[in-house]
């Protein structure tokens, strides 16, 4: 609800288009040639930004004309007068400059609002340009510095900027967390959890059938467990995607994602388990001098067309392992066949490279790190998910198509052709 003095805001502005727009009043800005060199000498910039404040001020001058009329004439029908000026500032580059506000008052000697001042006042979303800023890696305490464009400016304070960031990282986080999903026509949908701060903060990012990638939700929690999964899932359902299209889904295989994908897009939904994380997982059982040798043969495996020679060669490393290291040749067994998918679907190798991994949420993690590497103190509340939220979302914008998205409608018939008939449990409970 906007408050009394926002109302007015509102009221000035209107008035000010009617007035334009009935009038249509001229405004002749003339300089001295003299003082434009000498702003010239400063550079072009300090030239139009002088010009631009004499002109603001010969906007609202034209208005307080047309609101009281000329100066110095008597006028029977007038309902308005001049009250002298006052202190002001307007909002230039994400900083505010002063200037001289003239001040009007009504016969029954009430404040009139100017409408071109409210807009000077209003200018440039400075929470927007705030946002940026830190986002391209500039701290709070140099942000003043940093954006002066005027010497005279003033409120770039390192508390004025981080109030500011708060207020438009939240609402950017807030657009993120609401945005409706029921559009999006997805091929693929990867989750992946990384530790961050001291806390697991899990991704879900979907892959279009376009080829383009969206950032789709996450969620914060103490450890990767089925709880915090299970919620971001069911937040993805209920703004609307539907989890009863065929699908694939890149998880990084740990059991609570596992679970919890069962759980909302069905028993038979296909998983590829990220082929990555496999790999690391079974070379951090292996002494350092067996782990080039492994991974190589590891590499090579998942590197083959086929999948019945893929899965040939990963069961004869088993065998091998079991010789080397019985819990590496385990952790390699734990969920092989799922590694696997994207070769059952015979997914081409150029579009394979993506679906086989949850890398391209861990490259938008590395953008986040880069962003967030200002911060020196973390606090508690939502100041992970906003920093978070805010990296992800510069990731986004730097996200391009996968590669061999062209064949991405041969892997959607390749999913609906493998992928029975199987409602989710979710929608069978809602429907019970």
């Amino acid at each position: 609800m906007n408050k009394p003095y926002q109302i007015e805001s509102q009221r000035a502005v209107k008035r000010l288009e009617q007035m334009v727009a009935e009038h249509d009043p001229a405004v002749q800005l003339v300089l001295p040639m003299a003082e434009m060199l000498g702003w010239l000498r400063q550079g072009v910039g300090e030239l139009i930004r002088q010009a631009g404040l004499q002109l603001m001020d010969l906007v609202m001058e034209q208005e307080v004309r047309e609101l009281a009329g000329e100066r110095s004439q008597p006028q029977p029908q007038r309902q308005a007068h001049r009250w002298g000026s006052e202190q002001g500032y307007c909002v230039v580059m994400g900083q505010k400059v002063p200037v001289r506000r003239p001040r009007v008052r009504s016969t029954d000697d009430r404040e009139v609002r100017l409408g071109s001042y409210e807009l000077f006042h209003r200018g440039e979303p400075l929470t927007e340009t705030v946002w940026e800023k830190l986002m391209l890696g500039l701290s709070t305490r140099k942000y003043g510095q940093a954006v002066r464009e005027f010497t005279e400016a003033y409120g770039l304070e390192k508390s004025t900027v981080s109030e500011r960031f708060v207020e438009a990282s939240r609402t950017k986080l807030k657009d993120l967390m609401e945005k409706r999903l029921d559009r999006l026509r997805l091929c693929a949908l990867l989750i992946d959890a990384t530790p961050f701060e001291g806390q697991q903060m899990v991704v879900a990012l979907g892959i279009g059938q376009d080829g383009r990638k969206t950032i789709l939700g996450l969620r914060q929690g103490a450890t990767e467990n089925a709880t915090v999964v299970g919620e971001l899932l069911g937040d993805l359902l209920a703004r609307g995607l539907d989890f009863t299209l065929p699908r694939l889904y890149v998880l990084d295989g740990g059991k609570a994602l596992h679970a919890a994908v069962k759980k909302y897009a069905g028993g038979a939904a296909p998983v590829q388990r990220c082929q990555v994380h496999k790999r690391r997982n079974v070379l951090d059982h292996l002494s350092e001098q067996d782990q080039p040798a492994i991974a190589r043969k590891l590499n090579a495996a998942y590197a083959l067309e086929d999948y019945t020679e893929a899965k040939k060669a990963l069961g004869q490393l088993h065998r091998e392992l079991m010789d080397l290291n019985p819990s590496a040749a385990r952790s390699l067994e734990e969920g092989l066949e799922e590694t696997l998918t994207v070769h059952r679907l015979r997914v081409p190798p150029k579009l394979r490279q993506t679906l086989a991994s949850t890398n391209v949420i861990e490259s938008a993690f590395s953008i986040v790190e880069q962003v967030c590497r200002n911060v020196k103190r973390w606090h508690g509340g939502d100041q992970r998910e906003r920093w978070v939220g805010s990296g992800l979302l510069v990731a986004e914008k730097q996200f391009r198509r996968v590669k061999g998205y062209k064949y991405i409608s041969a892997l959607v018939q390749q999913l609906e052709a493998s992928t029975p008939s199987n409602e989710p449990l979710v929608r069978r409970r809602k429907a019970s």
